[in-house]
């Protein structure tokens, strides 16, 4: 059986980063293209960012530059998390890898059209391109075989009391997405928050000594330290690797059907992921949430995936 192919949908972000390094090199996917959106900063950071992490792992991977900025809503950045550069911290070589000509949209609506086969698609960032892509050709939806996000909570927000920073940034697309009746599971700050990347962990994995590895501690050692200052947490939450790690082995989660919806009219709650966690609304799910993580499980994914550079 050959492997599932995928794309990355990405708003590099030191944990999409690492989303990048675990999908790119395993035994179950196959990463066919890179999408870059608005997110964790502006877009030509972005970019930039997933160019940087393709070129220093050497990897051979096209990357298009997608949404600047949300459907409806103003911009939104996580300057304070991952940096002026989006991806502060590690000093990369002169950039010589170049992005793709083709607008992310386009090249999303055109592989999944072109394809023979459905293919998964996983987004870590807002999910702008992919509501985007959905709407300018709405047969795609035919051959996605399943939607795994990064994003949202059925508990608190991060950037809000009530929002995840991904949904919060364009929950007008996140709407859509939900509402496109895919399979969709989402891996959220429930299960994410506890993924967290203690001082052991950096150890562990720089003793892998690839430069793989190099990078993950450059990458874990700045994001540990904006995350202490921002929550005040020793360890970052590696909240977008644990969709891939979900796709290698999907043991590393607990999943539970729920009905979900995007919250897009409120001004206290825009962004809520409201997920109908005990059935009240006896409505039909409509997604699997991510409701518990073996950590133990998804740092050896992590390790394993240091290891095949």
């Amino acid at each position: 059986m050959g492997k599932q192919k995928m794309i990355l949908d990405c708003d590099p972000g030191h944990d999409d980063a690492v989303a990048i390094l675990l999908a790119a090199k395993n035994d179950v996917l196959e990463l066919i293209g890179i999408t870059v959106v608005a997110g964790n900063q502006t877009i030509d950071n972005t970019v930039r960012n997933a160019l940087n992490v393709c070129q220093a792992l050497e990897l051979e991977i096209p990357v298009y530059a997608g949404c600047g900025g949300p459907m409806v809503r103003e911009q939104v950045v996580a300057g304070d998390i991952h940096g002026e550069s989006g991806l502060d911290g590690p000093v990369f070589e002169p950039l010589k890898k170049e992005r793709e000509e083709e607008h992310a949209v386009n090249y999303i609506v055109r592989a999944l059209m072109e394809s023979d086969e459905k293919i998964t698609i996983v987004t870590t960032g807002p999910m702008t391109n992919l509501a985007m892509a959905m709407r300018m050709e709405p047969k795609i939806k035919e051959k996605i075989k399943e939607i795994v996000l990064m994003g949202g909570c059925y508990q608190n927000g991060n950037v809000t009391p009530a929002a995840e920073f991904n949904i919060f940034a364009d929950g007008e697309a996140a709407y859509a997405c939900f509402n496109s009746g895919l399979p969709i599971t989402m891996v959220g700050l429930d299960v994410t928050r506890k993924a967290l990347c203690y001082p052991a962990i950096v150890d562990r994995m720089e003793k892998i000594g690839t430069k793989a590895s190099k990078l993950f501690v450059d990458l874990m050692r700045h994001f540990n330290k904006s995350q202490k200052e921002v929550f005040g947490w020793d360890g970052g939450p590696l909240h977008d690797p644990i969709t891939i790690a979900y796709l290698i082995d999907p043991t590393v989660l607990t999943v539970k059907p729920m009905h979900s919806e995007i919250e897009i009219r409120s001004e206290q709650s825009y962004g809520r992921t409201n997920c109908d966690f005990f059935d009240y609304q006896q409505k039909d799910h409509n997604s699997d949430i991510a409701i518990d993580i073996d950590t133990d499980k998804f740092w050896d994914i992590v390790e394993d995936a240091l290891k095949r550079y």
